[in-house]
């Protein structure tokens, strides 16, 4: 046995971090004398104490060092948790690089504005605007939704859009020169990129300055002006579902679902919104398996969700050919819709509450 000083010094915790973590569930110790409540620690939970300590380092969250240490036998679960962790931390990066400059540009307003090109594959950024051009907003009391946001990264670019019911994420690998930078595209321009990514030619190459946005492809272009507006805090967004456990994550079964969803008996619920009325379809959820409810299901064993069933009808449609697998908390947390093992792409949706 180890006495909690002799483990903190073997594995690199302060004494302080492992009474933290003994109190948060996280690393217990073997043994607490109950006289003096003193802890002691087992031979074979050094190499633990240095795993929660390397993931402590490096700012790993508590919820993913407790699913680290669950799966510490499993490697490639716990390189899906690192793998995972390290976007998060590059996409604060690149955050801090973003304000940085703006904040030079707000300190001295004549400095030039920086250009970023970007040169990747037509295939790959029409595969992206097709997962996001849904869920862009009509809103013309909500304008900043009225657009695709293209947020540039050292490797290439993440397309996202929200109608504050439903938000879309696609990522598309790049050549990038220059520093990161936030694009809000209008949706006039992207639905005209999106027509010039059918023309044969060359990879698309994109100019991107605060001020304007150039695309190219094949000898024809595409001008842009941003929207002169901030679009909702997508990292902060990404960094909570991309470090979230949802509690189910189902296989779906696309062509049934998506079956069921479109049959002209396809039974609904009919509600009213500000006199307006609007139908919401009732999801089952049970022994993994998910389907449409007819009416109220009296299994208590049932997890039942309302949706909107065209809003889900596109996601579906968005996440492209092969499995798909909806991920979600309960009732009334948002559903997720993603490939497996892909967390660079996916649509959330709000549900309806029942």
């Amino acid at each position: 046995m180890r006495s909690i000083g002799e483990l903190a010094r073997a594995s690199g915790l302060t004494v302080s971090a492992l009474r933290f973590y003994d109190r948060s569930g996280v690393l217990a110790p073997a043994l607490v004398d109950p006289v003096t409540g003193y802890r002691w620690y087992a031979e074979d939970q050094v190499a633990p104490a240095r795993l929660v300590a390397g993931l402590r380092r490096v700012g790993m969250p508590l919820a993913g060092i407790v699913e680290a240490l669950r799966h510490r036998h499993e490697p490639a679960v716990v390189g899906a948790l690192l793998d995972a962790h390290l976007r998060r931390l590059e996409d604060g990066l690149a955050d801090a690089r973003r304000e940085l400059f703006r904040i030079r540009t707000l300190i001295d307003p004549e400095e030039e504005p920086m250009t970023t090109h970007l040169v990747l594959s037509r295939a790959d950024l029409a595969a992206a605007v097709d997962a996001v051009r849904f869920a862009v907003g009509a809103d013309p009391e909500l304008p900043a939704m009225a657009g695709v946001l293209l947020d540039v990264e050292p490797d290439g670019v993440r397309l996202a859009a929200t109608d504050r019911h439903r938000l879309a994420i696609a990522r598309v690998g790049a050549e990038v020169t220059g520093p990161p930078v936030r694009f809000l595209v209008p949706v006039a321009a992207v639905d005209e990129l999106r027509a010039l990514l059918d023309v044969e030619g060359p990879r698309a190459r994109l100019t991107v300055t605060p001020d304007g946005l150039t695309a190219e492809v094949a000898g024809c272009e595409v001008r842009a002006v941003p929207l002169p507006y901030d679009f909702p805090d997508l990292h902060r967004l990404l960094r909570e579902v991309v470090s979230a456990v949802p509690a189910h994550r189902v296989p779906l079964d696309v062509a049934a679902l998506r079956a069921a969803l479109t049959a002209p008996d396809v039974p609904v619920q009919v509600r009213e919104h500000e006199g307006n009325p609007y139908e919401v379809t009732v999801l089952g959820l049970a022994d993994g398996g998910l389907r449409v409810l007819a009416g109220d299901d009296p299994d208590p064993g049932v997890l039942r969700v309302g949706v909107n069933r065209h809003y889900l009808l596109d996601a579906l449609d968005a996440g492209g050919p092969g499995q798909l697998v909806l991920e979600l908390d309960g009732p009334i947390a948002p559903l997720a819709v993603r490939r497996p093992g892909d967390g660079d792409a996916f649509s959330i949706l709000m549900p309806i509450r029942l």
